[in-house]
């Protein structure tokens, strides 16, 4: 159906974000899909991304991992082997091929984990020796259980960080636009953001700033290495996913995006806090305006949004770009379709 005549549609209009000429405003969003046996993803990959690529249009794979620590999902990608990268390299092609903007999102699931997931049958490694309560996964069904585990030893923390700087090398190696630190949903950065997981007594835990230490380490080690024009960040102050509430997130999310402004980076993706029961009526009890008044860069926003949400997000500069998940899986030409 064509628009021509009437006014554009919001979401449907260019933006420039950095380097970057986006055609649109409609992002794919992040979505683990465990088929990438073996931590290495595979040939159908490239079409599934293909499928959703557009001209001038911004994807953000799957969280992919930075190390063999990093696991705590069935055949999720890595990005820490060479095998890896050469995997990656002909799906980035195929996304390129279609004009696609391709950033890779960079994770470490932290205690989200149990032992048969980590190197020689380890403990998996937090902010915290504090354990998870075993977990319905999202089919309703499997029962996730966690093994408790090991707290990071102050002088283990640069590696960890390094980890995640090496897998931003690996990431343009493989083509990559750039990455997506993944600094969200009860991972294990959160895990070091949130004051209900952190218990720690030495620089990583305590006040404020503390807390957001190593999320802010993790951001200046990919920035030196391939620089704040290709480096974004996911994060989600708001949410209690996988035990990892915060008791203040509005100063935690204010914090944040203050803090990442002195690195100049090129985005910050920020998933929506959650509809809570008001009374009578479901109601959003936090904005995300503040970060995004106070974020310097591009602010993405995520969670739940429909067409008329997200044109709306554009219309009052709540938001510069909208990232969508669950109906950009069941429509692979949602920007076409928004028309």
């Amino acid at each position: 159906m064509s628009n021509s005549g009437a006014n554009p549609i919001p979401l449907l209009t260019p933006y420039k974000m950095g380097n970057f000429d986006l055609s649109h405003r409609v992002v794919l969003a992040p979505l683990t899909r465990q088929r990438s046996y073996g931590n290495v993803p595979q040939p159908h990959a490239m079409l599934y991304y293909q499928q959703r690529a557009t001209k001038g249009g911004l994807l953000i794979a799957e969280a992919t991992g930075v190390s063999d620590t990093a696991q705590g999902y069935k055949d999720t990608p890595g990005i820490w082997t060479n095998e890896q990268v050469e995997a990656w390299k002909p799906i980035v092609d195929g996304v390129h091929e279609k004009g696609g903007i391709f950033f890779c999102q960079i994770w470490h699931v932290g205690r989200v984990s149990n032992s048969t997931f980590q190197p020689n049958g380890q403990a998996p490694i937090s902010s915290t020796d504090k354990p998870l309560k075993p977990q319905v996964r999202a089919n309703g069904v499997d029962v996730a259980t966690f093994t408790t585990p090991r707290r990071l030893q102050t002088d283990e923390i640069p590696l960890v960080i390094n980890d995640f700087r090496v897998a931003a090398r690996n990431a343009l190696e493989a083509g990559f636009d750039g990455v997506e630190i993944h600094g969200a949903h009860g991972y294990l950065i959160d895990q070091f953001l949130k004051d209900q997981v952190n218990d720690r007594t030495d620089k990583y835990g305590g006040s404020l700033e503390n807390r957001c230490r190593f999320a802010l380490e993790v951001v200046q080690a990919v920035v030196d290495e391939i620089g704040a024009d290709k480096v974004g960040i996911r994060l989600s102050p708001f949410a209690s996913y996988s035990e990892a509430p915060d008791s203040n997130p509005e100063a935690l999310g204010l914090y944040m995006a203050d803090a990442l402004n002195k690195f100049g980076i090129l985005y910050c993706h920020v998933v929506e806090p959650r509809m809570v029961k008001l009374g009578e009526k479901f109601e959003t009890p936090y904005s995300l305006r503040p970060m995004r008044d106070a974020f310097k860069g591009t602010f993405i926003v995520a969670g739940g949004y429909n067409r008329e949400d997200g044109n709306n997000a554009i219309t009052t500069g709540y938001a510069d770009l909208v990232a969508y998940g669950r109906i950009f899986l069941s429509n692979p030409d949602l920007p076409q379709g928004l028309k």
